[in-house]
């Protein structure tokens, strides 16, 4: 059985203990953007009539969500993410929506995906992937459950290339944001946020590792000046 790291579980406690306020400060402190952000995510998916897809780090199930809004009735969407409580709170979200039919959370770690070889049509991961403390486990694991001729798209926060808007960006990132976030939850996690995002590697790099992983045409997409990144590739 998979065991989390020291690290890992450190940030699964930190997120279960952020969960109650998630959402709302997904909202406040991205000003809304990050639903354009998914949705703009979403319209990259592979699929056709009774396709499966897996919505991994799904949280309390927004993307999972997004992903039943914009497919056929006969596509079914499995949401997986290492955090219980993020979990239990998109069961209920899931629950009021009106595709509870279509949508499956189950509790696990990007690292240990419980499902067979070639299961997936499409895999996404939005705002996940820089919290997997073994990124080349996880890209790996996707690679395995995603069926030959599939897509994973991952949607990651970036570090803009304009200098002067990588300054602005900096500042609100290092010094509004944590104090914002622990206005209405913890400090610490909302400084963690910019860390984990200054610390990811570069578009270059991180497409490398794309594509150790086994993914092929890869295909960066910049969000809002460089705020955001979408990651597209494929399992030949």
């Amino acid at each position: 059985m998979f065991r989390l790291s020291d690290k890992g579980e450190k940030i699964q406690q930190m997120f279960g203990a952020i969960a109650p306020k998630y959402d709302f400060l997904n909202r406040l402190l991205s000003f809304g953007i990050d639903r354009r952000w998914r949705k703009k995510a979403v319209r990259l998916l592979k699929y056709r009539e009774g396709s499966r897809i897996l919505d991994v780090a799904t949280g309390t199930g927004d993307v999972a969500l997004e992903i039943a809004r914009s497919t056929p009735a006969s596509v079914r969407i499995t949401g997986a993410d290492f955090c219980r409580e993020m979990v239990e709170l998109g069961e209920v979200k899931v629950a009021a929506s009106p595709y509870a039919s279509r949508i499956d959370l189950k509790v696990a770690p990007c690292e240990d995906l419980p499902f067979a070889n070639d299961t997936f049509d499409s895999i996404t991961i939005a705002f996940g992937i820089r919290n997997v403390v073994d990124r080349k486990l996880g890209l790996a694991e996707m690679w395995r459950v995603l069926r030959p001729g599939g897509r994973m798209i991952i949607l990651e926060f970036s570090t803009p290339k304009s200098q002067l808007f990588r300054q602005i960006y900096y500042f609100y990132f290092r010094r509004l944001l944590p104090i914002v976030g622990g206005l209405f939850s913890r400090y610490n996690a909302y400084k963690y946020l910019p860390d984990s995002v200054l610390e990811f590697p570069s578009h270059e790099e991180f497409s490398r590792m794309i594509s150790e992983a086994g993914f092929r045409n890869i295909h960066i997409h910049e969000l809002t000046f460089g705020i955001a990144t979408i990651y597209a590739g494929e399992k030949e």
